[in-house]
């Protein structure tokens, strides 16, 4: 069974942004690594689109809650945008990534709507949407609307880290994989130090991956589950974020009718 990239299908979007260093001392497993990191990342959709879904979350104490999302990916001339925007009882919570070619992402998020400054008035449907400031790597290992999925998650930011290596090949959840170990050369307390990914050799979308901890403790495990075809194209209908540490555990289902 071929695992469609989560790059194309869903929310999981990147850009190019690799960090640039000279590979002669580099061994061929890192170079392999850097190669297929920046192969994910020269990934990028074709046309906007919406998707409309929710966040079924189980926290660690076995309580349940549900949070309607929408996430809408704006294609333009100079780079590709994606906004995940979370229904919350109190209040919305509004997360941007700006993907640029052979930059870093940029990251900005709105958890209210007072002093609040306007973004990007110039692109269509972005008039509405505001920031208080610029997002920082720590601020970055933090939950979308309380969930399992960090902000990071949502930007696959661990494919720009500049240390990547192939660690094998093998067949992972029935795909031909490769193994590509991501590691943070200045983890923060709070954030990830390293992340092992199963790359899906076809599409190369995400079959499975674990992020560790600081200490290099297994923290979660990310999985995307039940895919179908829409208008041709397979697409995911709901991925997997589990905390191995709390026990919480979010499911983002899609509702891929529409």
């Amino acid at each position: 069974m071929k695992i469609f990239s989560a790059v194309a299908t869903t929310i999981l979007l990147v850009a190019v942004g690799a960090t640039a260093q000279t590979t002669n001392t580099l061994s061929d497993a890192e170079i392999q690594g850097r190669a297929l990191a920046q192969k994910i990342l020269e990934q990028q959709p074709a046309e906007n689109f919406t998707n409309t879904g929710v966040l079924q979350i189980r926290d660690g104490n076995g309580h349940h809650a549900e949070i309607p999302v929408k996430c809408k990916t704006i294609v333009t001339s100079a780079d590709w945008r994606q906004i995940y925007e979370a229904d919350l009882t109190s209040h919305p919570a509004t997360f941007f990534v700006i993907h640029a070619q052979s930059q870093s992402n940029a990251y900005f998020y709105r958890t209210n709507l007072a002093e609040s400054v306007p973004l990007l008035g110039d692109i269509p449907l972005l008039g509405h949407l505001f920031r208080s400031h610029q997002m920082s790597s720590a601020e970055l290992a933090s939950p979308f609307a309380g969930s399992d999925f960090w902000l990071c998650d949502l930007g696959l930011e661990f494919f720009h880290w500049p240390e990547q290596k192939v660690l094998k090949k093998e067949v992972h959840r029935s795909c031909g994989c490769t193994v590509l170990e991501s590691t943070n050369p200045n983890p923060t307390t709070n954030g990830y130090s390293r992340v092992v990914s199963w790359i899906d050799n076809d599409s190369l979308g995400i079959v499975e991956a674990y992020a560790y901890d600081a200490n290099g403790k297994k923290l979660k495990d990310f999985y995307p589950k039940d895919l179908k075809k829409v208008d041709g194209q397979y697409q995911v209908q709901s991925m997997i974020m589990e905390n191995l540490q709390t026990g919480s555990k979010t499911r983002l289902e899609f509702d891929l009718k529409k």
